[in-house]
């Protein structure tokens, strides 16, 4: 055999080494990744999860974390905490569950510094800090950040209008017209608006929310209409 084809069977076999060397951790990552999938389907579908089962997805996403980092995992892994933290009130303590609920700040905040474009996660962001701290600063800015990424995702919305009553006093006069332009525009896409009223809680909500549908034509009217459909 000739020097040229020793030469080509020695290359071949470095960019064979080379490939599984920059793959495996990626595939071992992947399979990691996989085994969490039963319980994050059963958290995006609204069903129960368990203990056990939660427990065993999260190390599987930290296995997943270690073989190969990436802002995917971590935002995965940051809804999976959320969802414990939430769906096992019974089942864990205050403690593990407010230790969660940081554990997926720090995830949210490192998965979205290299992957912005992520309205759902921005919004869960918002919402994690609102359950740690309460209405805040804080809040307001993934808050805006999840709108501005995501504007016109419906199942979004209760959520964020929600986290906006919640949080009125934290926005500015410029903040609050940004808001009110999204939130008219979600109005006059919703044919039923019954989810605008359940969404309030608290005494000064209602006087919010016509303050942000004030420049809507007709609004308020409907609203009082909606209002009435909904609380008879």
């Amino acid at each position: 055999m000739s020097a040229v084809s020793w030469l080509l069977r020695g290359l071949l076999g470095l960019a064979g080494a080379l490939l599984v060397y920059f793959t495996w951790p990626v595939a071992w990552g992947a399979w990691y990744a996989q085994k969490a999938d039963a319980v994050m389907s059963l958290l995006r579908e609204g069903r129960p999860i368990n203990l056990p089962d939660t427990l065993a997805a999260l190390d599987a996403l930290n296995r997943a974390m270690y073989a190969k980092p990436s802002a995917s995992v971590r935002l995965e892994r940051s809804e999976l905490l959320v969802g414990a933290a939430r769906g096992l009130n019974w089942a864990a303590a205050d403690s593990q569950r407010e230790q969660w609920l940081r554990d997926a700040e720090a995830d949210l905040e490192a998965g979205l510094g290299t992957a912005p474009a992520r309205g759902v996660a921005w919004l869960r962001l918002a919402a994690v800090r609102e359950a740690l701290e309460g209405p805040s600063p804080r809040v307001t800015g993934p808050l805006l950040m999840s709108i501005e990424t995501a504007p016109v995702i419906p199942r979004l919305w209760p959520t964020r209008l929600e986290l906006i009553l919640r949080n009125w006093a934290s926005f500015t006069d410029a903040e609050r017209d940004r808001l009110a332009a999204y939130v008219v525009i979600t109005w006059e896409a919703s044919s039923d608006r019954r989810w605008f009223v359940n969404v309030l809680h608290q005494s000064l909500d209602e006087l919010h929310l016509r303050l942000l549908l004030g420049g809507l034509p007709g609004a308020q009217d409907e609203l009082t209409m909606w209002i009435g459909l909904v609380r008879r």
